[in-house]
């Protein structure tokens, strides 16, 4: 999926302000330039114009950001790199880890979407690559669970 619908969707689905998106990323990283003015053109259709793609060094903070702001810094570890290059997968990971979500949790997610996951095709999504049955997550499973997770959060269930 493009960085941008990740960030527009996840922004939407906890209803997140521009100055939140920003303190959300430096709570991981204090130095990455981003300031609130730069969130409008971030949250633009790739068609529109003033449209700025979002990169992976900004979605991975953003991710890493939610991790730590819904589950706390765990200070006797230390800091994880960010991630270079963001997939679907890890985008899936990094949302399961920052909600605290089991596998319960994401097979009701995926089936409020109407998108309903068995448990084996689940748990390929988070296998390392390279495993045998590691399965890449395509757009159309994380744009479900992007859809489900909002109906989760958007309607207080």
């Amino acid at each position: 999926m493009i960085n941008n619908d990740v960030l527009r969707s996840i922004r939407y689905m906890l209803d997140l302000g521009d100055a939140k998106v920003v303190e959300i990323v430096h709570l991981v990283d204090p130095a990455f330039p981003l300031d609130k003015a730069d969130i409008p053109a971030l949250l633009k259709k790739e068609d529109e114009p003033g449209a700025v793609p979002c990169s992976d060094a900004l979605l991975a903070r953003f991710l890493d950001g939610l991790i730590v702001y819904y589950r706390g810094r765990d200070e006797s570890q230390p800091p994880r790199p960010v991630e270079q290059r963001i997939t679907n997968n890890l985008v899936l990971k990094k949302l399961r880890v920052a909600f605290q979500l089991k596998d319960l949790d994401m097979h009701e997610i995926f089936a409020q979407a109407g998108f309903p996951l068995g448990k084996p095709e689940m748990t390929a999504l988070f296998r390392q690559p390279g495993h045998k049955h590691y399965r890449p997550c395509g757009d159309q499973i994380l744009r479900n669970f992007l859809k489900g997770l909002t109906l989760r959060y958007r309607s207080g269930g």
